[in-house]
């Protein structure tokens, strides 16, 4: 065999369909975590699709009702069907938990992208304030913010967690542009005449995508953990608003009557989906880890 067909062949071996797979099960992925939670994530997503009632329609003379074939995984106690209200309301969960993250990844990279930037007192003033608001319970300064606003909705619910879990990545964020303001390229773009949003924009963000992708994936378990908990305590969505906080939040009624599925299926998917996440989130930090042992 000639030099050019083993060339070929070992192209062909490289790009063959299951390489991509070996590497990744290689590598660590949790393969098992990304399919549940990929499947999870589309249901919800369609959940048109496979809904088989309205999931606001309360259906009272089947309060209770246990699983079955009409209500396959029966009715809470305001005689909603749980089955098409699951997938319905996971959609909200998983939006709010995705919303609250890019909003605290936003605040996170600008915040402290400057506070590096910035003269040393002001650098040091941030990051004080950054320490402060980490001081403080998450779960308190939510409730405090939510009470101004008032009414709680998605919109709302999904800006005051991300405004409240930015300054834990603006740390990280800070040090890992102090790292980069000594690099080659930064130094040629700054003496181009490139401003703070160019160069955050073309070798910032780049570059600490990897860093600060962990705490992002973890920030949307924490959104979905911090809803479920409001909605739980009533003092969230309101119960008209269908996400699996607000289901769960039936939860004493349901227990009351002894309606065990209203508060098993509904948290059995809530684990499954945060403890996917989890595992993609902890691979993400040990990919980071392992690549910053290798350079």
């Amino acid at each position: 065999m000639s030099h050019r067909e083993l060339f070929d062949a070992e192209a062909v071996s490289q790009t063959a369909p299951g390489s991509f797979a070996k590497k990744l099960a290689d590598s660590g992925f949790p393969v098992l975590s990304a399919a549940l939670l990929g499947i999870i994530v589309l249901l919800c997503m369609g959940a048109e699709l496979i809904m088989t009632k309205d999931p606001s329609y309360m259906h009272l003379e089947s309060i209770h009702q246990p699983p079955c074939r009409e209500f396959i995984f029966g009715t809470d106690s305001m005689g909603r069907d749980i089955f098409s209200a699951l997938w319905y309301g996971g959609r909200i969960s998983v939006l709010i938990g995705v919303l609250s993250a890019v909003i605290s990844a936003l605040i996170a990279v600008l915040y402290g992208a400057a506070a590096d930037v910035a003269p040393s007192g002001i650098d040091t003033a941030m990051m004080r304030l950054a320490d402060i608001l980490l001081s403080i319970p998450s779960l308190l300064a939510v409730l405090f913010l939510q009470a101004i606003l008032g009414r709680a909705d998605v919109l709302s619910l999904s800006f005051v967690i991300g405004v409240t879990s930015w300054p834990a990545i603006a740390k990280v964020v800070r040090s890992e542009v102090r790292r980069l303001q000594s690099c080659e390229y930064v130094i040629a773009s700054r003496c181009m005449g490139g401003g703070f949003f160019h160069i955050l924009k073309m070798h910032f963000l780049p570059n600490l995508l990897p860093t600060v992708m962990f705490m992002v994936v973890m920030n949307i378990r924490g959104a979905i953990v911090a809803e479920s908990t409001l909605s739980f305590l009533g003092l969230g969505l309101p119960l008209d608003v269908i996400s699996w906080g607000s289901m769960l939040s039936l939860a004493e009624k349901s227990l009351l009557a002894s309606g065990w599925w209203a508060i098993v299926i509904p948290g059995v998917f809530l684990i499954t989906l945060l403890m996917c996440i989890t595992n993609i989130g902890n691979w993400l930090r040990k990919s980071f880890s392992a690549g910053e042992n290798n350079v």
